[in-house]
């Protein structure tokens, strides 16, 4: 598993969370959906993704995310 995987996993993870948990907790999670698609525009506008970085840092490989 590489840092990309992880990092698109996660991501799918959150949004379909966020709004799982608007539709059936209260509709304020859908928060979570917007901050992880802010999240995801700005990290391809500027190649920084905090979890990325964070993975990177505890030793996850590093890979290209489609080889």
């Amino acid at each position: 598993m590489t840092v990309d995987n992880i990092v698109h996993i996660f991501a799918g993870i959150a949004i379909l969370a966020g709004v799982a948990l608007s539709q059936f907790v209260h509709p304020n999670w859908i928060w979570l959906v917007v901050f992880v698609g802010a999240n995801l525009l700005q990290s391809g506008f500027t190649r920084f993704c905090p979890l990325a970085f964070m993975l990177k840092k505890s030793g996850v490989r590093e890979g290209d995310c489609c080889s």
